[in-house]
């Protein structure tokens, strides 16, 4: 009976995925390691995402969307898509021509001057596949022409007109939407190399610059920031890749950016923050990673863009400052995109924000505070309820005496 009571603790145990089992073994080598190794990047400072998706058992989908995976597919693959649609299509109408003159006859009557064909100098196979691009195309050199003896013909002749048409609309237009993609905005939007750590307003914060090379601005422009790192539940989930928002100025406005020239992004680390009780001792053996987002339209078309960069922990410089890029020229500002990503060390306290806030609170604390004043003060009130009238007052004015004499003592070592 007692062992079938110890027992289930030992045999219950949670089936843990492999991921989870693999990032947990991970974590266990890795804890005896002074160091941490190199972190893999989730976002890559080009902004492509470092994610494979694989086991797709679901592949259907991307044909019901068969647009947009055209126009997700690389450039190379695109050209060849293109040009084996347009090439099938002529093909396959083209014998479709060969085979209605050949079943007519006019391939045996050719030269006849009394034989009316279905499709005048239509001689061959060659011939036929060059009247179906024309046909598709709306060449028409005039040479080869359709006649009006030839009722299979004229339907032929719509039914290839129509769907040339749908095809020319469809390819043109998946062209067209991969030559526009927004994302090419994206390459002069650009992000500082490094993020730095500092203190600015007498509060820690966590700073990157940001900036735009264009003269066209981006419209309704907005940053985003997140901060990714696993974490294990009280219950014991392990969450890999978590991802929380780290506030750089969503509730005052002041993610909304006006991007003219580069701007300089702020995150107060307070106890709100991630960052809150991270010292710079302790940022060196973090795992984790910060992907900033900006966003906003394109003034030139009209479309949405995103630029996306992320910095590691051996990127985020702790008190450090950027260099300033700006300067008031004769009847402009220029901005010097030398300086954009160069900082310059700055004096900052090593110790975490919640260590600094607590440093702080405490120096402006009265300088007369202390746990045994406070313990004179309650044995006063005791004594003075113990005290009667007449002996309260000879007592005040022996203190007033006594502080008169403490007075002058400090008026003379003064």
């Amino acid at each position: 009976m007692e062992r079938d009571i110890e027992s289930p603790l030992a045999i219950l145990q949670p089936k843990l995925p492999k991921q989870v089992r693999e990032d947990t073994t991970k974590q266990i080598a890795s804890a005896g390691h002074a160091t941490v190794s190199s972190l893999q990047r989730y976002v890559r400072k080009d902004g492509k995402c470092n994610v494979h998706h694989g086991n797709v058992r679901e592949r259907y989908r991307y044909l019901t969307d068969i647009f947009t995976t055209l126009v997700d597919l690389k450039w190379r693959l695109n050209l060849l898509i293109f040009v084996m649609v347009y090439t099938t299509t002529w093909l396959f109408f083209g014998m479709i021509w060969w085979l209605i003159a050949y079943i007519r006859g006019d391939l045996t009557h050719i030269g006849d001057a009394s034989w009316v064909p279905c499709v005048n100098n239509l001689n061959g196979f060659v011939s036929a596949f060059l009247f179906s691009i024309e046909t598709e195309t709306t060449i028409g050199y005039g040479y080869r022409f359709i006649t009006d003896k030839c009722p299979e013909g004229i339907i032929l002749l719509l039914v290839q007109s129509v769907l040339g048409s749908i095809v020319n609309a469809f390819m043109v237009g998946c062209m067209f939407v991969k030559i526009s993609q927004p994302n090419k905005r994206a390459e002069t939007l650009v992000f500082s190399t490094n993020a730095v750590i500092s203190v600015r307003d007498s509060k820690l914060c966590l700073m990157f610059r940001v900036g735009d090379l264009r003269n066209s601005h981006i419209v309704e422009a907005s940053i985003r920031a997140k901060l990714i790192k696993s974490k294990q539940t009280k219950e014991g989930e392990f969450i890999p890749l978590n991802q929380t928002d780290i506030n750089v100025g969503y509730d005052t406005g002041d993610d909304r950016l006006f991007l003219v020239s580069p701007l300089i992004i702020c995150h107060e680390i307070n106890q709100q923050s991630p960052f809150w009780e991270i010292s710079k001792a302790q940022l060196a053996k973090e795992e984790m990673e910060i992907v900033v987002i900006l966003e906003g339209m394109v003034e030139a078309t009209g479309m949405t863009c995103q630029a996306r960069s992320s910095y590691v922990t051996s990127e985020i410089l702790w008190g450090y400052r950027f260099m300033p890029v700006l300067s008031l020229e004769e009847g402009f500002y220029e901005v010097d995109y030398n300086n954009f990503h160069e900082t310059y060390e700055t004096k900052t306290p090593a110790c975490s924000a919640r260590e600094m806030a607590e440093m702080i609170s405490k120096a402006e604390l009265p300088l007369t505070w202390s746990v045994s004043s406070k313990l004179n003060e309650e044995e006063e009130e005791e004594e003075h309820e113990e005290r009667g009238p007449a002996e309260d007052k000879s007592h005040e004015e022996r203190t007033e005496q006594n502080g008169e004499v403490t007075n002058l003592e400090n008026e003379s070592k003064m």
